[in-house]
């Protein structure tokens, strides 16, 4: 069966210039990057082809987002990158920031080759790691960290619910990392799911590309303690 055409795109960059103030290096990076993902797409399904048409709104706005909630972050650590959001775009805007580095853990290797093409193409600074979340966190904890320092913060979009993130993100929630995760609208039941396993510091901010989804930024990630235990 062949493959369905790749939707025209109908949005472009100017969908950031509302909301922020992005240098033309920036756009060129963030320009190639859609380009290939685009060029891509026709081969492997990255994103959903319903969001084609709105790709610079619905992928790459939407992880704008991610990096403003944690503005200080040097390091990133990005769980289930897929096709890179949030995780690319966050490793672009650090560009701007005077640098840093962002750690892309995505296990499924073609997708982990269309991230190192982006990486080669646009010189953003990530490492791509095709590996289990688990083995990657247990790595970048044990090993002294560079030049860059430790991970200080961990993003994903669209990979688990909040209890499985929670578990991901609590070994790097306990050295005082932030943790970012996009949620939509059931976000509220995924919060007091979590909440039966999970203490955390939680702060909701409203998205600006779907106000019935959040970006929740999570602290000091622990296990709920049992009463009578511990």
């Amino acid at each position: 069966m062949s493959r369905p055409a790749v939707l025209p795109v109908t949005d472009g960059p100017e969908v950031l210039h509302a909301t922020w103030s992005v240098s033309r290096e920036t756009l060129d990076r963030l320009t190639i990057y859609v380009n290939l993902l685009l060029r891509w797409q026709s081969a492997q399904n990255l994103v959903a082809p319903s969001t084609l048409g709105e790709v610079w709104r619905r992928h790459v706005a939407d992880s704008f987002q991610v990096s403003d909630c944690a503005p200080d972050a040097r390091v990133w650590a990005d769980f289930g990158s897929g096709a890179g959001f949030p995780g690319l775009v966050t490793a672009i805007r650090l560009m701007e920031r005077g640098g840093g580095h962002v750690h892309l853990v995505e296990s499924n290797q073609r997708k982990a080759a269309f991230l190192r093409t982006v990486i080669r193409e646009t010189g953003c600074p990530a490492t791509v790691h095709a590996e289990r979340i688990e083995t990657v966190t247990a790595r970048l904890l044990d090993t002294p960290p560079g030049d860059d320092g430790p991970v200080t913060a961990v993003s994903a979009r669209a990979l688990a619910d909040l209890k499985q993130l929670c578990a991901y993100a609590a070994p790097f929630s306990a050295t005082g990392a932030l943790c970012i995760f996009h949620k939509g609208r059931n976000f509220r039941d995924e919060v007091a799911q979590a909440s039966h396993q999970w203490d955390f510091d939680l702060v909701e901010k409203e998205s600006l590309i779907d106000p019935d989804s959040r970006i929740l930024v999570l602290g000091r990630i622990r296990p709920r303690r049992v009463a009578g235990k511990g």
